[in-house]
């Protein structure tokens, strides 16, 4: 009896031992960085070799941060430009924990850090903003636009485009600089800035896109307007290029008809000069044909050439 007794509580120690050593030994990652709470009190200096480490077990809580790049995406927002365009800003930053136990004292985990990022970039975005032109936020540069072929056609492009006094590049390093100043403090750096979108407002959005389609439909115009005048130039051209290929072609027909008519002239004088009675009996044959049909009653005089020809045909 008293072995089973030394044995169970051989067992037990046994168990409160595993117990307090998996309670006292804790892994660090090679990607984290380590605090130790006691009663919710920071105690030693902050852990960042990766390895088994030891705090006192049940009092000592232990508290992971990343130590890698975190990534902050914030909410789009309406923002006013200093020329009184109001644009929707959407920004992206990365950030890293630099001092994890200031982090902890004053942020206390990465979802305050996030909300409290949010307060500071978006502030900042607002006061950068506000100061500078819409140009400045969409541009980085003067370099020359591209503008379609049918608007400087159409004489759209009638003034010089704005001039870029600091562009987009200027504004993210203003606004990196001024996060970075807020942040210090917080046992965070923000490494990297940057403007991920930028949009008009629906209202003005609507504005630009009935403009545009404005625009589109008076060019549409100007083109169906000049295509009209150059289909009646190419028509009041096809009129005149037909009347002179017709004048030319009657023209021809006409010294055609003379010159066939004077040959056949020359033809008839010939042959009348050679025999005069057989071409006057011709002229009476042909004469009859054309002008006597099996309905006519014809009336010839004793004297006249008709009759003649028939009696001496009989």
């Amino acid at each position: 009896m008293r072995s089973e007794i030394k044995i169970g509580l051989a067992i037990i120690g046994i168990l409160l031992l595993a117990v307090i050593l998996s309670s006292s030994i804790f892994t660090v990652l090679e990607t984290e960085q380590v605090i130790i709470t006691q009663f919710g009190k920071p105690v030693g200096k902050p852990i960042s070799t990766p390895g088994l480490k030891m705090k006192v077990p049940f009092i000592q809580k232990v508290h992971a941060f990343e130590k890698r790049f975190l990534e902050f995406d914030g909410d789009a927002n309406q923002v006013p430009t200093a020329d009184k365009r109001f644009i929707w800003v959407d920004t992206y930053a990365r950030w890293r924990i630099t001092d994890p136990l200031l982090f902890f004292q004053r942020l206390q985990n990465e979802r305050g850090a996030q909300s409290r990022l949010d307060d500071i970039i978006d502030g900042e975005t607002r006061n950068t903003i506000a100061k500078h032109q819409l140009i400045d936020i969409v541009r980085s540069s003067n370099r020359p636009f591209v503008v379609s072929a049918d608007l400087v056609e159409a004489g759209e492009v009638t003034e010089a485009p704005e001039r870029v006094a600091f562009g987009r590049e200027r504004l993210t390093a203003e606004v990196l600089a001024a996060t970075q100043k807020r942040t210090a403090d917080l046992g965070i750096e923000i490494l990297d800035f940057r403007f991920k979108r930028v949009n008009y407002v629906d209202e003005v959005k609507q504005e630009v896109y009935a403009r545009m389609i404005s625009e589109r439909q008076r060019i549409a115009a100007q083109y169906r307007s000049e295509g009209a005048g150059e289909a009646a130039r190419i028509a009041g051209q096809r009129e005149r290029e037909l009347r002179v290929i017709e004048s030319e072609a009657y023209r021809q027909a006409q010294e055609i008809r003379g010159k066939a008519d004077a040959e056949a002239s020359d033809i008839y004088a010939a042959a009348y000069s050679r025999d005069p009675d057989f071409y006057r009996f011709l002229k009476t044959m042909n004469t009859l044909e054309t002008s006597i049909d099996p309905d006519t009653v014809l009336l010839l005089s004793t004297n006249g050439e008709f009759l003649r020809y028939l009696d001496r045909a009989q």
